[in-house]
């Protein structure tokens, strides 16, 4: 009976599926021969630890990438975490072109990172330099006309209850439009490192 545990042949095969590496492109990228790798990804050959550093080091990712399956064997980890996002528990950061509300602000490591902002600009010379940081963003407009300058399109009018979705590292710049007197936006960023985004916000703006 074949044993259900993951073989290193099975997991070099997954590691090269996640990359959409074919088998001659991880012989070029790891040293190792291509009859040579056939026989590993079939469990016909093994690799010494010796050879594993090598070839993690060859292919420039942690050894410990090397043992990971592929996510869809197996079941996800349940991870059972919950927070009550409320704008009285939220981490108030006040700065010149927002005020930033922060919620679930208990949890860490959030692979979202969900906030409320009222917004102060009202062109891009009162805003100043755009802001960059890690990751991605969801805009969504809860009060008010919002204009989304970016430094590669042109600037985007919002109107209450529309969204954008950007690339956070791309300069952006959220302002009040012209027919409102104040805005307010809900926005979720995306991110591996949350603590790095309320940095990045915080250092861009003088934030408070």
């Amino acid at each position: 009976m074949k044993s259900s545990h993951p073989t290193i042949g099975g997991l070099l095969r997954s590691l090269r599926a996640r990359n959409k590496w074919t088998l001659k492109q991880m012989s070029e990228r790891s040293g190792i021969p291509l009859s040579t790798l056939s026989k590993i990804e079939h469990d016909r050959l093994s690799l010494t630890y010796d050879r594993l550093q090598q070839l993690s080091e060859r292919l420039n990712i942690r050894m410990s990438e090397l043992f990971a399956e592929n996510e869809d064997v197996g079941t996800p980890a349940v991870t059972a975490r919950r927070s009550v996002g409320r704008l009285s528990d939220a981490v108030r950061v006040d700065s010149k072109n927002y005020e930033y509300f922060y919620l679930c602000p208990e949890l860490r490591r959030k692979r979202m990172l969900p906030s409320v902002a009222r917004l102060r600009a009202h062109s891009l010379e009162e805003f100043g330099p755009f802001i960059r940081h890690p990751g991605e963003e969801f805009i969504y407009v809860l009060e008010g006309t919002v204009v989304l300058h970016t430094e590669f399109y042109d600037p985007l009018t919002l109107q209450q209850g529309e969204s954008v979705y950007i690339d956070s590292n791309m300069g952006h710049a959220y302002v009040i439009g012209p027919d409102s007197q104040a805005a307010t936006v809900m926005g979720i960023s995306a991110t591996d490192d949350d603590q790095s985004v309320i940095e990045a916000l915080m250092a861009g703006e003088g934030a408070r």
